[in-house]
């Protein structure tokens, strides 16, 4: 999930961190797969084409690591503005135990985009903190349609597939915490 392959955490580096701290924990997606409470991913309507995109990407990440469609829930909503929103009535009435936003935010020639995609991040923060539930943000801000849809392409590299796994790895890590 890095923004460049160079970037990413090395097992080497990670194995010698673990060796200084023995009571380290680190995510397995694949091992917040088996609890019935759902992960809801809600995803924005505006972009759509490219929203659809990341929630395809979501479902195979999801697939890929056992989770089973009767442990997912769906919500579209109009657009990125109101995903803090419903990220938190998932929480409160849906009992969602994780929540995966997937938007798509398209600079324009107006200040609009900084007001969206701004008020969007601060809101899914603000929700996770007060929930303690992992909100995750997988809103694309990307400059144009063409970087838009690099990002959401198929395969591990999509955005919505990287937003699932990082919901999976917070599980396991919350997991780990409170019986550790």
């Amino acid at each position: 999930m890095s923004s460049d392959e160079t970037t990413n955490l090395d097992p080497t580096e990670l194995a010698v961190l673990e060796r200084r701290v023995p009571g380290s924990v680190i995510g397995d997606p694949r091992k917040a797969a088996g609890e019935s409470a759902p992960i809801w991913i809600l995803c924005a309507k505006f972009n759509g084409s490219i929203t659809a995109r990341l929630c395809e990407g979501a479902l195979d990440a999801f697939n890929a690591n056992g989770m089973t469609t009767e442990s997912l829930r769906l919500a579209w909503v109009p657009g990125a503005f109101e995903l803090p929103l419903a990220a938190k009535r998932s929480i409160t009435d849906g009992g969602a135990r994780a929540v995966v936003c997937l938007g798509s935010v398209i600079r324009g020639d107006t200040p609009h985009f900084d007001y969206v995609a701004g008020e969007c991040a601060a809101g899914i923060r603000q929700v996770c903190l007060e929930t303690g539930v992992p909100v995750v943000f997988g809103v694309l801000t990307t400059e144009n349609v063409d970087q838009a849809r690099q990002r959401s392409n198929p395969g591990e590299s999509n955005k919505g597939y990287e937003a699932a796994i990082t919901a999976l790895e917070m599980l396991d890590v919350i997991r780990q915490m409170q019986s550790g």
